[in-house]
């Protein structure tokens, strides 16, 4: 991928001898055509204030808290420390996420070489501008997008950003991209495209968009609370108004001041309507999850990916750092179809410790040990554009005579050799098969000639007579735990999907070896640009190779299109865009920098087989959110039908906010703080909301029937104090409310059972203890009262477990892991 470069202002290009002159330079900054980074940020501190704070939740929960305390009932405000904690967290944890984005880079290097006015100058990478001649050496990384004017044995690394594992030979008027690495040879290249227009600055700036990770937690209670931000004014202003009138109207409340106690009560049912202890539980299980996972040398740089594999259906892996470990390893030495020659170990010895060899000649030299003895008189180094290198022993060495390494096809095609050849047609035609099942191949050949002289324009012939002497296979080094993760995750019914920058036949050969069950590989060179055609190929095909880093991302947004739960794993900056876009991005811990910032998780020890302790902790943490927000949920619905009811009926509400408080704190509250971080290992099913309401609201209807006929009930017989009926109330719905507690909580044995058993201690201490039902304003009711309240708790209690045992059949549980 390339821009085209606009006309320098000069309107003439310089002479590639000599760079640019400092005029030319001076002129293309002052146009804007140097090599200066963006500095947009992600997202502002105060969009992400803005949007954790100023919101309409928060507005409606500030407002009371604020209300309560200048009306001076600030025992009656608690909740708003609830509020404020979620706040914090959503604040700190989306800043988190934008100092990763804004220190995200593909380049790197300190500093960039270019001829300038016949010299060669070190500059600031900022300081290269449109047009500039760089200079390119082993080991540098270009900071511009150019095009090649010469070079000598030029090799550039570009599987951070394509994915090919292999060094790319670049020639004349080929383009080497921003952000790739020099790994052989020299060049000189004119620079393209600078500054935005590069293509590390085009991906950087892709990466950096904002984005938070799908979690069907936060969606589902995000809905809830948009539901109930719509449904509070005309609650508030039903209730409200019942408190006005049971109070003598609104006329006899302000001239009595009977209405601070009626708005004082109102706002007590407005906020116990709000499942503010929801929020600050996901966020709590969720951290805990995180700091789990993080023993584990698992990085979660945003909490809710914890639960967000948990509901993956669909992993998207790269081949190269994932599948492998990104180095080749030598496989396996076969036969020729004649003796092996003499001193052809220490040949291969000599090429494996040579210190100009490429990568995969140097996983000889484990296997073939070389003595150090004499060099060879002639040497021709390997080149890319060659594809062998060559070596010539004089006699009395034991490998005397001249050895060639190199691919097959190059070495015996159009060298003059005078073999058989039918014999080496049989040659190639063994190295292809081998070649097929994804073993590089190379041959070793051998000659008693010695390698001839130079020809015209330095070209180094290979000499007559040579003959192939073995075969050569090198693999890519396999990660021990990869076949035990892809097969727990396929037995976890998660499709794998293989997306590589490799040849497909490669990467289906390393899929076979770790145990996947694959067919033919595809090649995405010829994947449709259709949606509908693209999603047909993503059906019916599980590895693709020479997949472009647009490619992957757009196969990502595939998968979901198709419904899918997307799962990314990857170490280059290719993969960064397909990270961004799917629903968990998981880098591992050998990625580059830019790839790292945009993962919500980190593997910090490269260890592939971390994923199912992320997919177990993210199925703990969606199933006891599941299971507590029932809890919450079923308050927030008897609040709201105990509102519209004691609002329409314009009877006083049964209960002071910190009366609430206490029964939220027995009930739900500190039970379900416990509850979110027990061991629950069920797995996952989507529809969490829905099975969560389906309990919920027929049991916060049962409470709110329980604490209506206490309430019917003090109204027939009348004569009982405000303090007492309040009380019976509380009894009421505690008692009815910690049956749902233990619904919830089943199987009731070991630590649920201590939970429950010390939440109804804590209720007894609640209604016993003087210093408590002074500050909670409790007054035990009178013996016929206190009957009523307990029969009524039975009817309720006993609907609970109806309840509870059409749930079940509905809802079954999922088999545990």
């Amino acid at each position: 991928m390339s821009t085209a470069a606009a006309p320098p202002p000069s309107g003439a290009d310089p002479p590639a001898g000599s760079g640019l002159s400092a005029e030319d330079v001076r002129e293309r900054t002052l146009a804007g055509l140097a090599n200066g980074a963006p500095e947009e940020s992600s997202r502002s501190l105060w969009q992400i204030f803005r949007s954790n704070v100023l919101t309409l939740f928060n507005g409606i929960v500030g407002g009371c808290f604020l209300l309560l305390l200048l009306l001076g009932q600030w025992k009656d405000a608690l909740f708003g420390f609830a509020a404020l904690s979620n706040a914090v967290i959503g604040v700190i944890q989306e800043y988190r996420a934008k100092r990763l984005l804004d220190q995200l880079a593909v380049l790197d290097a300190p500093q960039a070489r270019v001829l300038r006015d016949g010299q060669v100058e070190e500059i600031a990478v900022a300081d290269v501008v449109m047009d500039d001649v760089s200079i390119l050496q082993a080991g540098d990384q270009v900071v511009a997008d150019a095009i090649i004017i010469d070079e000598d044995g030029l090799e550039v690394d570009e599987s951070l950003l394509t994915g090919e594992s292999e060094p790319v030979g670049k020639s004349s008027g080929s383009t080497v991209l921003s952000g790739s690495s020099v790994t052989a040879g020299q060049g000189r290249a004119r620079v393209v495209a600078v500054g935005p227009g590069s293509y590390a600055s085009r991906l950087t700036a892709e990466a950096k968009r904002f984005s938070l990770v799908n979690s069907e937690i936060r969606n589902g209670i995000g809905r809830v609370l948009r539901w109930i931000s719509w449904a509070f004014l005309p609650v508030v202003a039903i209730i409200t108004n019942g408190q006005m009138q049971a109070s003598g109207g609104w006329d006899v409340a302000f001239s009595t001041g009977a209405w601070e106690e009626a708005l004082v009560g109102a706002v007590g049912a407005a906020i116990a309507m709000i499942p503010l202890g929801l929020v600050l539980m996901t966020s709590v299980a969720f951290a805990v999850g995180g700091a789990r996972l993080a023993r584990r040398n698992v990085l979660v740089q945003e909490l809710a990916a914890v639960e967000g594999l948990a509901r993956v259906d669909v992993l998207c892996i790269d081949k190269t750092g994932t599948l492998t470990e990104g180095r080749v390893v030598f496989d396996d030495v076969h036969d020729a179809g004649r003796q092996l020659p003499r001193g052809w170990r220490d040949a291969l010895g000599w090429f494996g410790a040579d210190p100009h060899a490429n990568a995969t000649a140097r996983c000889l030299a484990p296997a073939f040990a070389f003595d150090g003895g004499t060099d060879p008189a002639t040497i021709v180094p390997f080149s890319s554009a060659r594809k062998w290198s060559a070596a010539s022993f004089a006699p009395p060495h034991a490998a005397a005579g001249t050895w060639v390494l190199g691919a097959p096809e190059l070495v015996f095609t159009g060298n003059g050799q005078t073999g058989n050849s039918a014999a080496t047609e049989e040659l190639l035609s063994q190295a292809r098969r081998l070649a097929s099942n994804g073993l590089r191949t190379l041959v070793l050949a051998h000659t008693r000639n010695v390698l001839p002289e130079e020809g015209p324009d330095d070209d180094v012939r290979l000499p007559a007579g040579l003959a192939a002497a073995t075969l050569l296979t090198f693999r890519e080094k396999v990660r021990p735990d990869a076949a035990q993760t892809l097969a727990y995750f396929r037995q976890q019914g998660v499709d794998v999907k293989i997306l590589s920058g490799d040849d497909h036949r490669t990467v289906t050969a390393v899929a076979r070896e770790v145990g996947l069950d694959v067919g033919d590989g595809y090649d995405a060179r010829n994947l449709p640009s259709d949606q509908h055609l693209l999603e047909e190929a993503l059906g019916s095909f599980s590895v693709f190779g020479r997949v472009t880093p647009d490619q992957k991302r757009d196969m990502v947004l595939a998968l979901q299109r198709m419904g899918h739960t997307v799962a990314m794993t990857g170490d280059g900056v290719n993969d960064a865009l397909a990270l961004k876009e799917a629903d968990i991005g998981i880098a591992m811990d050998t990625a580059a920098p830019a790839t790292k910032a945009v993962a919500r998780l980190v593997l910090l020890d490269g260890r592939f087989d971390r994923l199912p302790d992320v997919l177990a902790e993210g199925r703990q943490v969606i199933a006891n959110i599941e299971r507590v927000s029932v809890l919450f949920l079923s308050k927030t619905t008897y609040a709201v039908c105990l509102s519209v009811t004691f609002g329409a009926l314009m009877w006083s509400y049964p209960f002071l906010p910190r009366q609430l408080s206490a029964t939220d704190g027995l009930t739900i509250g500190i039970p379900a703080f416990f509850l979110a971080l027990m061991s629950n290992p069920r797995r996952y099913r989507p529809g969490f909301l829905r099975r969560s309401l389906a309990m919920a609201v027929p049991a916060g209807i049962i409470i709110t029937t329980a604490v209506l006929a206490v309430q019917v009930y003090s109204h027939l017989s009348g004569g009982y104090s405000a303090g007492a009926n309040r009380t019976a109330a509380v009894l009421t719905l505690s008692l009815v409310a910690l049956s749902v507690l233990a619904a919830v909580g089943r199987p009731i044995r070991g630590l649920r059972l201590a939970i429950i058993g010390g939440m109804c201690a804590g209720l007894v201490l609640l209604m016993t203890v003087p210093l408590l039902t002074d500050f909670f304003m409790l007054e035990w009711p009178p013996p016929e009262l206190s009957a009523a309240s307990l029969a009524a708790a039975a009817v309720g209690i006993l609907a609970v477990l109806v309840l509870s045992r059409i749930h079940r059949r509905r809802y079954p549980l999922e088999p545990s892991l």
